[in-house]
Parts: C-alpha cells; sequence; structure tokens
C-alpha cells in the first residue's frame, strides 16, 4: 500500500489489543494532508480505535503513528491542541449548561468565548446552550460535540460516526462543513458504516474490517481495479451511426435498451471512439461515463478480499 509523501497523518503496521481480542492488527494507511479521508467498514473493524490512537488516547502494542508529523504516544498534548474529534458518544459535564461546557473548552483550546458562540451557531444548537446538557437530546448532544470540535479551528477533523441520532438537515450540515473545511485545507477523517455519508465527499477510501485496511486509494482508483468493465452512455442525432459501435477496438457490448449503454474494456478507449464515431458521420450528443457507486465499490472490494481468504 503506498504512503503518500504528503500526509497528515500516518498509521505503520499498527497493532492494538484488547486482551484476546485484536481490535486493530498491522494496519497501514496515511490520511493526506488536505483531504477527506473516511474510514469504510462495518461495526467491529476497528475504526473508532484507530481514531483513539491517533489523538493518543490510546497507546499502540506494535508500530508507528504520526500526527502533523508528532507522534501521540510522547507528544499527546500538542496532538489533541491541533486536533479535533467527535466521539460517537461524546462525553460533557451533564450538570452544566451548553454554553458552559463550550465556554470551558474555549479556555482549555485558548480560543475565545466568540469562536464558541460561532460554533455553536453553525450547528444550530445556540437556541439551547442554557439549558442543562443532561437535558439534551441525543442529537443535540452530537451538535454540541461538533461545536466543541470546531471552537479552535483544528488542522486535523476526526469525525466518528458524527451523524448518528442527528435528524436529516442535521446530517446535511455536517456533510457541508466536511466539504467547507477540506476546502480550506483541513484535513478530515470521517469513519463511518454508510455508504451514502461517504458519497461524493471522500477523496480517499479506506477499506477497513477486522482491524486490517484491506484497501485504500482514491474511490475512482479503486473503483478501476475492483470493478467491472466501464460503462458510456451514448447518443446521437442520427442513432443509426451508433449501429457500427460493436465492431470497435475495445467495445465488449452494447445495450440499446433506451439509452444506447456501450461496456468498453478500458475508459482509455473513450477518445478513439468518439473520434471514430466523428468520422463515422454521428452527431453525437452525450457522452456519459457511468461513475459506479461507492456502495457498488465496498461491495465488490468485500466480496474479493472474502474470496481471497478462503
Amino acid at each position: 500500500m503506498n504512503i503518500p509523501m504528503e500526509s497528515a497523518i500516518r498509521f505503520g503496521s499498527v497493532s492494538k489489543a484488547f486482551g484476546s481480542v485484536r481490535a486493530v492488527e498491522s494496519l497501514t494507511f496515511a490520511a493526506p494532508a488536505g483531504a477527506v479521508t473516511v474510514l469504510l467498514g462495518p461495526n467491529g473493524a476497528g475504526k473508532t480505535t484507530t481514531v483513539r490512537l491517533t489523538t493518543g488516547a490510546l497507546v499502540a502494542d506494535r508500530g508507528d503513528i504520526e500526527v502533523l508529523g508528532l507522534h501521540p504516544k510522547l507528544d499527546g498534548d500538542e496532538v489533541r491542541r491541533r486536533v479535533g474529534i467527535v466521539p460517537p458518544k461524546p462525553a460533557f459535564y451533564d450538570q452544566l449548561t451548553g454554553w458552559e461546557n463550550l465556554a470551558f473548552a474555549s479556555r482549555i483550546f485558548g480560543s475565545t468565548e466568540q469562536a464558541a458562540y460561532e460554533a455553536a451557531e453553525r450547528f444550530a444548537i445556540d437556541d439551547a446552550l442554557l439549558q442543562e446538557v443532561g437535558g439534551y437530546s441525543t442529537g443535540m448532544r452530537t451538535r454540541l460535540a461538533l461545536s466543541r470540535a470546531v471552537i479552535h479551528d483544528p488542522e486535523v477533523l476526526l469525525l466518528d460516526e458524527p451523524t448518528a441520532g442527528l435528524d436529516p438537515e442535521s446530517a446535511r450540515n455536517v456533510l457541508a462543513l466536511i466539504r467547507e473545511l477540506a476546502g480550506r485545507g483541513r484535513t478530515i477523517v470521517l469513519c463511518t458504516h454508510l455508504l451514502h455519508e461517504a458519497e461524493g465527499i471522500a477523496d480517499q477510501v479506506v477499506l477497513m474490517n477486522k482491524g486490517h485496511a484491506q484497501a485504500a486509494g482514491e474511490p475512482a482508483k479503486l473503483a478501476g481495479e475492483y470493478l467491472s468493465d466501464p460503462v458510456v452512455v451514448l447518443d446521437a442525432e442520427n442513432r443509426a451511426a451508433l449501429q457500427s459501435l460493436e465492431r470497435h477496438d475495445g467495445v465488449v457490448s452494447v445495450s440499446w435498451n433506451g439509452s444506447v449503454q456501450v461496456t468498453l474494456d478500458t475508459l482509455d478507449r473513450l477518445p478513439d471512439l468518439v473520434t471514430y464515431l466523428v468520422n463515422e458521420g454521428a452527431r453525437i450528443t452525450r457522452v456519459e461515463p457511468v461513475g459506479a457507486t461507492l456502495e457498488e465499490l465496498y461491495f465488490e472490494m468485500q466480496r474479493t478480499h472474502r474470496e481471497a481468504t478462503t
């Protein structure tokens, strides 16, 4: 597995066990700086343990971990100062109000109360800041945790199942924040087992299972490695000119069910195919590669790795 040179987070052959349970085993991956890395896998895959190892909350049994050039085991305080985290079950002082929790966090991070209030506004929890947190719903606690995580404008944001318990509108706001922060050069690591959360937002996917990183890379690259032949939708004003498609090199099959779907042995054939059709007199109106969904990619990677171990 290739590790990028510009990595905000790097795991090298990291293992962590709890008694006889191996939560993480020889885990190797890297989160590129300024990108969104999605740790994707079923419950129990080791995603939460990976996050806790990243912050230094847990110490690895073996292997090397670097976060922003620091070692969490040795530089835990500095790592946590530069990292924001939303755990799956965020803890607060339940007898205090939401505002008192945020104000306390802002002092710890050396930030300002203004930054705390702006974070609360961003996640629509500002109207409940004077209530005791012990009376918050699950969704309200999650929004408060998100607010707390960004008070100090961290360089790295670790989100472990951040939309759990959120209504659809709040969940969309969380994903919008991820895109916003990534656009500002922040490094995001999102742990999820919900494929739709990662769709369209992941710069890199790390497929985890039983503590291992089974595959890692850009979704498009992984699709090329794991999925079957690519499909392109074509159309033309004179559809009859597309009849010769099946004779072109690299065309595996052509389907005429409504739209004209062409299966190629590789997407690299597409420019030559379009040139060929134009020379044949086709007045092309549509050329649209059909992108594989992350769901298709996920299940195909799972299937491939199951077969490799049986």
